[in-house]
């Protein structure tokens, strides 16, 4: 297909560069290696923290549930992320509250930080700038100061990379920082097989995408250290490709909307499932997997299976990540929409500071 080989078509398409964002991504994630290495960070007794909460929205939550994915296996303590104005009573003295915007204004993160302000919380911030940097500079609150400039969702670096070095530092949690070289030799493999000079014939990202192309796209994948990739591969096509798209985990909905396959209304021509599968999937999971795609394929509605790659969880996730990354960034140029702007989310947002 001409256009997604074709650089200077999809340039018109894409002329705030989100193309060029998804190259850089691994100098990102070096980037906020660095960053995470270097902020700042309250002073805690790793024994007296017994739950953390990541209070955020959208691409500034994701980073969150991406180190709660990673260290699923890890942490001793629960670990939440509060996608609301208010947080759970739970928060308390002995609670790590990590505010996370990256503009710094959002206003359901702003709530959250006075109320894990109030009841006695150790905080920290991650962001750009804003009101939340204003008020954690007023506060003494130890604040990760992160690259402005970016769509939230193409900061995924900046969200996600020093909230994990700084679990570390706070032996929260065990330091794997040796992972990293490997995240970053795999990002930077990634984005030789996925750039645009690699033509469609030879590239998995612009395969998928002209497959998933004018259907509804549902993701599925593993509970167990993926969840959070699903949900970012939803999102992605949802802000970038400007298209609908539904995520659920195994084992979960085998247990509910497996059922509702049942009735389809001839909507079998509009949709398509993708499954994430991963080396250390539970072998019960990987069952199920292959049982799904069975009887969704008997449906009549084609199933394309993603396998990571990788020798280490991190490199793994990544791997998935970037993937989905560029499969939304093609499907925004079939669709022939600018993946970059999110103007129904700008409309909402200065609806609600009229109020």
């Amino acid at each position: 297909m001409k256009s997604l080989d074709d650089l200077s078509y999809i340039k018109k398409i894409d002329p705030q560069g989100m193309y060029d964002l998804l190259l850089s991504f691994p100098v990102q994630v070096d980037t906020a290696y660095a960053i995470g290495q270097r902020c700042p960070l309250p002073e805690v007794k790793p024994s007296s923290v017994k739950n953390i909460v990541l209070a955020g929205m959208g691409g500034s939550a994701i980073g969150g549930d991406l180190a709660r994915s990673y260290l699923a296996e890890d942490l001793k303590i629960p670990f939440l992320i509060c996608r609301n104005y208010t947080l759970p009573d739970f928060v308390g003295p002995d609670s790590l509250v990590i505010a996370s915007s990256y503009s710094g204004n959002t206003e359901e993160t702003i709530e959250v930080y006075q109320q894990a302000k109030d009841a006695g919380a150790t905080l920290l911030a991650i962001t750009t700038g804003g009101k939340l940097a204003e008020k954690a500079d007023a506060d003494g609150t130890p604040l990760i100061k992160i690259p402005p400039g970016l769509p939230p969702r193409a900061a995924l670096g900046y969200s996600f990379v020093p909230l994990l070095v700084s679990l570390w530092r706070m032996k929260l949690a065990p330091d794997r920082c040796m992972d990293f070289f490997g995240g970053e030799h795999i990002l930077k493999q990634g984005v030789e097989e996925y750039k645009v000079e690699v033509p469609l014939s030879e590239n998995l990202a612009k395969e998928i995408a002209t497959k998933l192309h004018r259907k509804l796209p549902i993701i599925y994948s593993a509970t167990d250290h993926f969840d959070a990739v699903a949900a970012r591969f939803k999102g992605q096509l949802c802000e970038n490709s400007k298209m609908l798209s539904f995520f659920n985990f195994f084992p979960e909905f085998n247990h509910n909307e497996l059922v509702g396959w049942n009735k389809l209304y001839d909507l079998q021509p509009h949709l398509a499932v993708v499954i994430l599968r991963d080396e250390d999937d539970h072998h019960r999971i990987r069952r199920r997997m292959e049982l799904v795609k069975g009887i969704v394929e008997d449906l009549q509605v084609p199933v394309y299976e993603l396998e990571s790659k990788g020798s280490c969880l991190l490199e793994r996730i990544f791997s998935l990540i970037q993937l989905g990354d560029f499969i939304s960034f093609y499907l925004a140029i079939l669709n022939e929409v600018d993946p970059t702007p999110v103007r129904v989310i700008d409309h909402l947002k200065s609806e609600l500071a009229k109020i």
